[in-house]
């Protein structure tokens, strides 16, 4: 097995789904995070560095850019995590915004179950359709 590179004990070779968070200071960042750590749990897919594809960690560049599927979970239209990825140059990505879900951004106001619950049922649907399988 060929070791990824960027020390988290993947495989290279694998045709990954890995999901990022933008991990914002609103509710709606909190409510992408915790979406992308349940679907983690669940294992829906790998939870993947969103900090070191904006630095430009060549391997974890790399592994975005070879993934099956990249499902980027942005809290709201600023479009972080969009961004990220876009500047990477990676385009294999597949973007869902927690304010698109009826969810209003809002500081200082902790994310609800029913708003986790929200986005990781159509994170479910969208990965089910990138990978073929009806829902």
């Amino acid at each position: 097995m060929a070791e990824c590179g960027c020390n988290c004990g993947g495989n290279a070779n694998e045709k990954d789904v890995l999901l990022y968070a933008c991990s914002g200071g609103a509710n709606v960042g909190e409510v992408a995070d915790r979406a992308a750590r349940q679907l983690m749990d669940e294992g829906a897919g790998t939870m993947w560095c969103l900090a070191g594809l904006g630095a430009e960690v060549e391997p974890i560049v790399q592994r975005a850019k070879d993934a099956a599927v990249n499902l980027v979970l942005d809290g709201c239209g600023v479009d972080c995590a969009k961004k990220v990825f876009d500047r990477a140059g990676v385009t294999n990505y597949t973007q869902i915004k927690v304010t698109d879900l009826g969810i209003e951004k809002v500081k200082g106001v902790r994310a609800t179950d029913e708003q986790v619950s929200r986005l990781v049922a159509k994170a479910r649907e969208i990965l089910a359709q990138a990978q073929g399988k009806t829902t």
